[in-house]
């Protein structure tokens, strides 16, 4: 009896979230996603355009930008706006929230909390894979109308024309001729998202005091400021291992390529492309995606508080 009662004691627990749990990380993720990335907006359309179109592969951002009020009027800076934020609004609530689901399965999974630190990148690429997976089933078909309005002048009037025209004309296969690509962007772009900021996070609290971590948590200033530095490194690293996946993704969506299978396509493209093809507008993307990244951290964490959701599960060394 007894030896049972000390098993007990040093069971491993895992904190429960329920329902209304996974519907605040949802709607935490989904704000957080849409009104960062609808900001960006700007400074995407311009990446895009570098990606994508002769007329811009001389360009800088700045220059690029320019070129693009001075022709289409500041309008043209926010064209793809209305897919860019429906889209995001739908995936970064399917990341956000699938992430805390698939870090507590694979810490279950683990058994023991040593077991859970020993594996811990394993369970951070893990989830975050999984969850990017299923977050891009509902991105796709909006980035590829969101591409196609930036790339092709004149498509469409904004969103719901978008896609109407590109589902009508192309069906689903159309819609979703990205998602290969898509998924060898996104993946990696969550991969370094949530794993470097896990990280960043465990580094800054092992190389300070008991007494320093328990001034941060008091103190909301201390712990967005972490937030925000994390989440810019993480921005960094997101941005560097996406980057040419981002690229065959525009080209795919403008029709560039020969025909044949998905991977056929991507393969010939890299070639075409070449290893600074394939980094072209990296410049502006790294400066975008830290924005993205760091913002979203911050407002993912505020509206978590403000909605009174748990903190997610940690397993720092």
């Amino acid at each position: 009896m007894s030896s049972s009662k000390a098993a007990n004691t040093n069971a491993f627990l895992v904190p429960q979230f329920s329902p209304k749990n996974y519907s605040s990380f949802f709607l935490a993720g989904a704000l957080c996603c849409t009104i960062s990335h609808g900001a960006m907006t700007p400074i995407d359309v311009v990446k895009t355009r570098i990606q994508i179109d002769p007329a811009f592969k001389s360009h800088s951002f700045a220059s690029g930008a320019r070129y693009i009020v001075a022709s289409e009027g500041p309008r043209g800076l926010l064209t793809g706006f209305g897919p860019t934020a429906v889209g995001y609004l739908a995936q970064g609530g399917a990341k956000f929230a699938g992430y805390e689901f698939w870090k507590k399965k694979f810490v279950e999974i683990a058994g023991s909390q040593e077991a859970a630190v020993e594996h811990r990148t394993a369970i951070y690429l893990g989830a975050a894979t999984i969850a990017e997976f299923f977050a891009d089933i509902l991105l796709t078909p909006l980035e590829a109308t969101r591409i196609r309005l930036v790339s092709q002048r004149g498509y469409a009037t904004g969103l719901v024309s978008g896609f109407t025209r590109l589902a009508r004309e192309g069906g689903v296969r159309e819609l979703y001729a990205g998602f290969l690509p898509i998924l060898c962007k996104q993946i990696p772009y969550a991969i370094g998202q949530f794993t470097v900021n896990e990280y960043c996070h465990e580094l800054v609290f092992r190389s300070i005091t008991e007494e320093s971590k328990q001034k941060i948590s008091q103190s909301p200033t201390l712990k967005y400021s972490i937030s925000l530095g994390s989440g810019i490194i993480a921005g960094f690293a997101a941005a560097i291992l996406s980057h040419p996946a981002d690229t065959l993704l525009s080209q795919i969506n403008k029709g560039h390529g020969p025909t044949g299978s998905m991977s056929s396509r991507l393969v010939a493209l890299a070639r075409e492309a070449g290893f600074k093809g394939l980094f072209a507008g990296l410049g502006p993307r790294m400066i975008m995606t830290a924005g993205l990244v760091s913002s979203q951290f911050l407002m993912y964490g505020a509206i978590k508080d403000a909605l009174g959701a748990p903190a997610g599960i940690e397993i720092h060394k």
